[in-house]
């Protein structure tokens, strides 16, 4: 597999340095990684990572 060419999240690298990696493979589909565990990569296709998003958004944050 061609070497895949990461960007890090504009919402990531908190105090923590917690960062979310996304990139995008020869076939299309997206491949999204945590920086401090690199080598378990999700894959998932466009369409479905942008219902999650959209479902996210529509939910209502968590109360302490």
């Amino acid at each position: 597999m061609a070497e895949l060419a990461w960007q890090k999240s504009t919402f990531s690298g908190g105090p923590q340095g917690e960062c979310l990696n996304i990139a995008t493979a020869p076939d299309g589909t997206l491949r999204l990684r945590e920086s401090d565990t690199p080598d378990d990569i999700l894959h998932t296709a466009p369409r479905s990572l942008d219902a999650l998003l959209r479902h996210i958004k529509r939910t209502d944050p968590p109360q302490p």
